[in-house]
């Protein structure tokens, strides 16, 4: 028996409490504090919104907007999903870590160490290159400052255009105001992202693993040495076995049900908003190459780049979901089955109907995340994007 929080989950945990999600211990100040983080992320895409009430909206400007208040909104959108469903991600951490404990020997629990290692040197993948992302970004907009000192230039110099931040606003008398409060949108997004993220990843990889017990115990029942010598006590055992292996399997699968369930509202909407972002992205920037405007092209590369990393990331792991079920059904199938006793072979003829359909984690009956989802989001993006620039010509 392990703790999965303190051996995988710990860096998650460490993410989550710093934005006051993690769902034990629920005290006043963490419910505040969610509020608080909630807010300041509503307020950049409120803001942006506003721009397009006040100034004349033309298709440029108005696809200039939507870009940034659609990428920003997705780190709301994410906030705003484990926080409502904190009840919902408590309990998919205690399923997890009963299922776990039900794990009978060493070479169980090693297969399923070896996947929460693979799942926490994701998380700490992942942590760090959006930490690098993340002070980068805050840099960005005051890097022609620092520039300005290092070198010791006497002459003045006016501030650089934020351009992330509406048009209204008075950049040159309000600048630092307008540095922090986007640095501020961007550390909390970039941390929520990441620990949404990775969290999300870290169950999916969790199942991957309980998927591969179950084909070990498959596997231990239907050995040759086992099955080579037929008689009351190895039936006995050869009985278990299978069973264990179909209970273990029944409660991935409903975990694995109760995981997209909690999160496939969310996930729609997510999936939705990253493809339209996607489509003016790529829009952006081929408008951008036009005008030669080389700030606001790295801004639209960088958006794109993010939202496709998120979504190969995602219908991956989706995918290896898929093949480790598919492996279940292959060791059965591959199996002699056929020298098991009667009993056995009724079973694992369960298994096989069972697993002879393909598993996908599933969004609402809608969506089967693969790679072959990312393939058709990725056209229908590029589809938006045609629609949008015969349109602009």
């Amino acid at each position: 028996m392990f703790c999965i929080e303190t051996e995988h989950f710990n860096l998650n945990r460490i993410l989550l409490l710093s934005i006051g999600l993690w769902p034990y211990k629920r005290s006043i100040f963490v419910r505040l504090q969610g509020i608080l983080f909630f807010s300041i992320l509503s307020s950049f895409v409120i803001l942006q919104l506003i721009t397009l009430t006040i100034k004349k909206c033309t298709f440029d400007f108005f696809v200039k907007v939507c870009c940034t208040t659609i990428f920003f909104s997705i780190f709301a959108i994410t906030y705003n999903m484990f926080w409502i469903n904190t009840h919902s991600v408590k309990n998919l951490l205690d399923q997890l870590q009963y299922i776990c404990n039900e794990l009978k020997n060493e070479k169980e629990i090693a297969i399923i160490t070896k996947y929460g290692n693979n799942a926490k040197r994701c998380t700490t993948i992942i942590t760090s290159f959006a930490t690098c992302s993340t002070f980068i970004a805050t840099l960005l907009p005051v890097w022609p400052q620092i520039l300005h000192i290092v070198l010791h230039k006497n002459e003045s110099q006016s501030r650089p255009t934020i351009q992330l931040v509406p048009e209204y606003f008075d950049q040159e008398k309000y600048f630092y105001l307008l540095v922090f409060h986007i640095n501020t949108v961007i550390c909390i997004g970039a941390i929520t992202a990441t620990a949404t993220a990775t969290m999300l990843l870290g169950w999916i990889i969790y199942i991957c693993g309980l998927f591969r017990v179950v084909s070990y115990r498959i596997e231990q029942a239907m050995t040759i040495e086992v099955l080579r010598n037929i008689h009351l006590e190895n039936e006995t055992v050869i009985y278990k076995e299978i069973s264990d292996a179909i209970e273990i399997h029944c409660k991935t699968i409903k975990f694995s049900e109760f995981f997209s369930s909690t999160f496939q509202g969310s996930f729609f909407i997510l999936i939705s908003i990253g493809v339209i972002s996607l489509s003016m992205n790529f829009f952006g920037v081929f408008q951008n190459l036009g005008q030669g405007n080389t700030e606001s092209l790295i801004l639209h590369i960088i958006g794109i780049t993010v939202i496709l990393i998120y979504m190969f990331i995602a219908n991956y792991a989706g995918q290896e979901v898929t093949n480790h079920n598919n492996h279940i059904y292959f060791t059965a199938y591959n199996s002699r089955w056929y020298v098991a006793p009667l009993h056995a072979q009724k079973m694992l003829l369960f298994i096989l109907q069972r697993s002879n359909k393909n598993f996908y984690i599933n969004i609402g009956g809608i969506i089967a995340i693969s790679l072959e989802c990312f393939a058709a989001l990725t056209k229908l993006s590029m589809s938006y994007f045609t629609v949008m620039y015969s349109m602009h010509e």
